[in-house]
């Protein structure tokens, strides 16, 4: 993979829009579009993009269930369970 390839300025994108949405769909791979030679905006396809959310909602789980070992947070699992169930059972 060669960045350089991925790199783009707004002008590219202008006159070969479609161009650079054929290629984005079939690499998945992002591009960055530039102005006066600063990146500026990155495009994606949809599914990678949605792949990256998701990502970032697991770390921010992870990072607070670790928050929550951390300062003592904590059930058993029995008790989680057992409190599953009743909720379940209520209904």
């Amino acid at each position: 993979m060669n960045i350089t390839n991925d790199i783009k300025p707004i002008t590219y994108l202008k006159s070969r829009a479609a161009d650079l949405l054929k290629q984005i769909n079939e690499t998945h791979r992002p591009v960055i579009i530039t102005q006066n030679g600063e990146p500026k905006a990155v495009l994606q396809d949809p599914k990678s993009y949605e792949d990256m959310r998701n990502a970032i909602g697991l770390l921010k789980l992870l990072s607070q269930g670790e928050t929550d070992v951390r300062n003592g947070q904590v059930s058993a699992q029995d008790e989680v369970f057992a409190q599953l169930e009743n909720l379940l059972s209520d209904k």
